[in-house]
């Protein structure tokens, strides 16, 4: 969608530009602030399904600068360049000519119809809008006389309520737009697009003072040197709106809406920090409707997890987990017959009742763990799986380890007990061959399970080597907020060796040095009450060099 509207946008801009005419005086040129979303959603249509604005200053994007390999800094300079030439003839540059007087811009999704209603018996076509801002409108005016020399530039120009809308041909591509009080541009490749937001200029409701929208542009979200923010007053109408006017989905199924329900609006942010770049929302639940409600966890389990972990996800109470995912199930049938046969294939096979044998006493934290290794049955693969679980009923849990380890007796496979690190572990073999999982108590409270006989002897003798410790895992933790329900981390270093080795071949040369360039991702998930999810993401970027 992004690149679809840079392709009439500039030219647009111009030729509005050019169409206006001249100035009155020096000082009333430059008068102009440049504003932020707040200003721009007054142009903006009330039953707008979505607002993004993006800040165009230089001066933050350029604090990307400070961060990633050379080559990859090259790369990206070189694909932005390649942009900047399938839109413009050579003699134009995003740099020179255009970033010095453009201001934020602001791109709005609008419904398929005028009044924001849904109609199945309706033809589907959402519209998008451009609200650009103008900072130096001299700066503009000189773009636009440059731009002039382009002879694939066609105008023409109409009045609607007072303001002109120019329409532009652009190699064979049309657009249409307006200079808004001589302050903003407005542009979108549909001609009505463009009259709803004069309207609003005109004063039809505006997402500025909707209901639903006014605590959205209120939000404070704390992020440094944004660059970027979203916001959804209606989430469900969104999704839904856009799968019917998308020719590849059609109609959501029922248990797909009823899904969606659940959340009722969000606010994001993307901005660039000291750490790398970091983006935070907050997502407005249906409490009647939110069945999950994650619980603060200490995150003590990161204790007993290998530091060469790939990467992790931890968390809490799966129990819980386990018994919301049962109550939704309910509702698609497909889903809930598939769970009956995976539960009665347990019981039919090791007498085990998946939700007393296996969930019930998962009701403590938990982590789950991708090991770098390459021993053994892991040679292939590269890694193993280490799994690590807090329970208040030890009991349980021993008798349902006990029953599996009767499952594999039955398969053929060895199982055996030694000690490693005064800890008693069981372990399952191929004969004569090589440990495919193992199992053991970490302490009273805490049950480890590993994929593969080197991540088992990890996880039962760490020598201290466990993931807390580790430098790169705190450099992208460290600055993820406080308390949450447990993480998702992924380290690059150890993922791209991965990738190359499970495709068989090494990523390209430009993939590599932007990926090489991270030092991995993390992610935490709070839940402070059933009516919110706030989500932190970080892309941990390595200094420059």
């Amino acid at each position: 969608m992004a690149k679809s509207k840079s392709k009439f946008l500039i030219p647009a801009v111009g030729a509005t530009i050019v169409v206006a005419g001249g100035v009155a005086t020096y000082m009333y040129l430059n008068s102009f602030r440049s504003d932020g979303p707040l200003e721009s959603a007054k142009l903006i249509p009330s039953n707008t399904l979505m607002v993004t604005y993006f800040n165009t200053d230089p001066q933050l994007w350029s604090k990307l600068g400070k961060f990633g390999s050379s080559q990859a800094r090259q790369i990206i300079t070189q694909r932005l360049q390649s942009v900047n030439q399938s839109i413009f003839e050579n003699n134009i540059s995003y740099e020179k000519d255009i970033q010095p007087w453009i201001g934020g811009v602001t791109l709005a999704v609008l419904p398929s119809n005028s009044n924001g209603n849904l109609s199945p018996s309706a033809p589907q076509k959402d519209s998008n809008l451009l609200v650009v801002g103008i900072k130096d409108k001299f700066g503009a005016l000189n773009f636009a006389n440059k731009l002039r020399q382009q002879k694939t530039l066609k105008t023409q120009e109409s009045d609607y309520k007072g303001e002109k809308i120019i329409s532009t041909n652009n190699k064979g591509k049309s657009s249409y737009l307006c200079l808004l009080n001589n302050t903003y541009i407005l542009l979108s490749d549909q001609k009505e697009t463009v009259e709803k937001a004069i309207d609003t200029f005109k004063g039809q409701p505006s997402f500025a003072n909707a209901e639903a929208s006014k605590t959205l542009l209120n939000q404070t979200l704390d992020v440094q040197n944004s660059l970027g923010q979203v916001y959804i007053a209606d989430y469900t109408r969104m999704i839904k709106e856009l799968s019917e006017s998308s020719p590849n989905t059609g109609p959501l199924q029922p248990q797909v809406l009823e899904k969606i329900k659940r959340v009722k609006s969000l606010v994001a942010k993307v901005g660039v920090d000291d750490w790398g770049l970091r983006f935070k929302a907050v997502v407005n639940l249906d409490p009647k409707l939110n069945t999950l409600e994650y619980q603060s966890s200490s995150s003590k389990i990161l204790e007993l997890v290998p530091g060469d972990s790939i990467g992790l996800v931890t968390g809490k109470n799966i129990n819980r987990t386990w018994l919301a995912f049962l109550d939704e199930s309910k509702n698609d049938p497909q889903i809930w017959q598939g769970i009956q046969q995976v539960k009665q294939q347990f019981q039919n096979n090791a007498n085990i009742d998946l939700n007393k044998d296996i969930f019930s006493w998962m009701d403590g934290e938990f982590a789950w763990s991708a090991v770098k290794s390459n021993q053994g049955l892991l040679a292939n693969s590269g890694f193993g799986i280490a799994m690590v679980f807090d329970t208040s009923d030890r009991p349980t849990a021993e008798t349902t380890l006990k029953k599996l380890d009767d499952l594999a007796r039955k398969q053929s496979l060895t199982v055996a007990q030694r000690n490693i690190n005064n800890k008693n572990i069981t372990e399952w073999g191929i004969p004569g061959g090589e440990i495919l999982f193992t199992h053991g108590w970490s302490d009273q409270d805490t049950v480890f399970m590993a994929v593969g006989g080197p991540v088992g002897e990890k996880v039962a003798d760490n020598k201290g080597q466990t993931i807390d410790k580790s430098n790169n895992f705190k450099s992208v933790i460290s600055s993820l907020g406080k308390p949450n329900g447990g993480y998702f981390y992924l380290d690059m270093d150890k993922t791209i060796p991965l990738i190359n080795s499970l495709s068989g071949q090494p990523l390209p040369p430009d993939a590599n040095a932007i990926l090489s360039s991270n030092r991995g991702f993390g992610m935490p998930f709070h839940n402070p009450n059933k009516s919110t999810t706030q989500l932190e993401m970080l892309f941990g970027l390595k200094p420059s060099r």
